[in-house]
């Protein structure tokens, strides 16, 4: 095999362009009074929740890349650093991050850490710095052991993920209005993105995609923004907070009273860990699949839209 490769950490060579891009679209909402709006106190915890997840990376990243450089060492492949190779590994990486992002929505225990994202009741730049604490404990860097069995190497690998985190904080504004069209079929953008972060109904559990948009239409998961429906932003059931603590760890919590509550059987308490979030063994919540059922009990015709397919 070549020496290992270095690349560099794009993402920290990008905040600057975050803080740049924060401040411009401030004072563009300032300035034109549309656009979304911010909130201090939001837009704080969002950047401190940012800062947590910078953290936690640094404490915990080498248990993640331990694990990545342990399977290099056992594959038989090496595709080197051509740019196609590089190419190639962004766009499946980015196939990567569509099953991760959708388990994160459809698993609770992936969802406890991946709630905080979606916690801001606005959505603006900062929203894309609201990040998780906890995401070496979901596990989900399984889902890139592919990629380096099939001869990409970890340093790579890691780059075009950064590269992806990259594309996506421009996604989350409401000061860009739909793009052109040709741009629209293929790539994310601030209008597909803007559903995932609704709690309508009719938005709940679509766009998972992180940089291309194809994923969503392939895999059936893909909801357009309507024109006649403003997206409405945050949790099902909001968490009313801006205490970072509480937004970073309030699902864990949640998740281990219901695993831990006396009387289930076993197969209750692993649905509560691993089911989709909402599930209930009583029945007295609801799943995003639940919601949507009532939402067309109440205006069947809706049925067979966007959303309701």
């Amino acid at each position: 095999m070549i020496a290992d490769p270095t690349y560099p950490d794009v993402v920290q060579l990008a905040v600057p362009a975050f803080i740049a891009l924060i401040l411009i679209e401030l004072f563009w909402i300032a300035l034109r009074h549309r656009g979304g709006r911010y909130e201090t106190r939001d837009a704080v915890t969002s950047l401190l929740m940012g800062a947590g997840n910078v953290a936690s990376g640094i404490a915990l990243g080498f248990v993640a890349w331990g694990f990545f450089m342990l399977l290099w060492t056992i594959t038989p492949f090496d595709l080197g650093t051509a740019w196609w190779v590089v190419a190639l590994c962004f766009v499946l990486d980015d196939l990567r991050y569509y099953w991760v992002h959708r388990f994160g929505h459809r698993i609770r225990w992936v969802w406890a850490s991946h709630v905080n994202h979606h916690s801001s009741q606005h959505y603006n730049l900062t929203t894309a710095l609201r990040q998780t604490w906890t995401g070496a404990f979901t596990f989900m860097m399984i889902v890139r052991a592919p990629l380096i069995l099939m001869g990409f190497h970890p340093a790579m690998v890691l780059f075009v993920g950064g590269l992806n985190l990259i594309y996506q904080f421009w996604i989350h504004t409401e000061a860009i209005g739909r793009l052109p069209r040709w741009f629209e079929a293929v790539m994310n953008t601030p209008s597909h993105h803007r559903v995932h972060h609704g709690r309508n109904p009719r938005y709940l559990d679509a766009n998972y995609a992180g940089v291309f948009i194809v994923w969503d239409k392939m895999f059936g998961t893909y909801v357009p923004e309507l024109d006649e429906e403003r997206v409405d932003y945050g949790l099902v059931h909001n968490l009313g907070t801006f205490n970072p603590l509480r937004v970073a760890f309030h699902e864990w919590i949640g998740l281990l009273r219901d695993v831990f509550q006396p009387g289930l059987t076993l197969r209750q308490r692993l649905a509560y860990a691993f089911a989709p979030p909402g599930w209930s063994h009583d029945d007295s919540r609801d799943t995003s699949a639940a919601i949507k059922e009532k939402h067309l009990a109440r205006h069947p015709e809706d049925r067979g839209t966007p959303g309701f397919s």
